[in-house]
């Protein structure tokens, strides 16, 4: 029953979030401004999360092998920076969805 839940709250997530997100103007004049607010949160609340275990995970290796440091914090690094690129991506769709670029 708790998976049939969790699959249920996530189903919901993905298809409810993006319609929000896609909303045309409405009568109170919200429109794009949500979907901008969604875009940028979404894409900052996921960029924390991966950044946040990719620095741990990467601590604890260097924590059980010191001498890999070396190659790993290389893919830190990398690893870092493509996360750090999803979270401009949601501020480029943001600007995209308010018009400004």
């Amino acid at each position: 029953m708790r998976r049939f839940l969790n699959t249920l709250v996530w189903a919901v997530v993905f298809f409810a979030v993006p319609a929000v997100a896609l909303a045309a103007d409405g009568v109170d004049g919200t429109g794009p401004g949500l979907g901008a607010g969604l875009a940028v949160g979404l894409a900052g609340l996921g960029c924390g999360i991966g950044q946040g275990l990719t620095a741990g995970n990467t601590t604890a290796g260097i924590a059980r092998n010191p001498g890999a440091a070396g190659g790993m914090f290389t893919n830190f690094i990398l690893g870092m920076v493509l996360i750090e690129s999803i979270a401009i991506y949601g501020l480029v769709i943001a600007f995209l969805l308010q018009g400004k670029i």
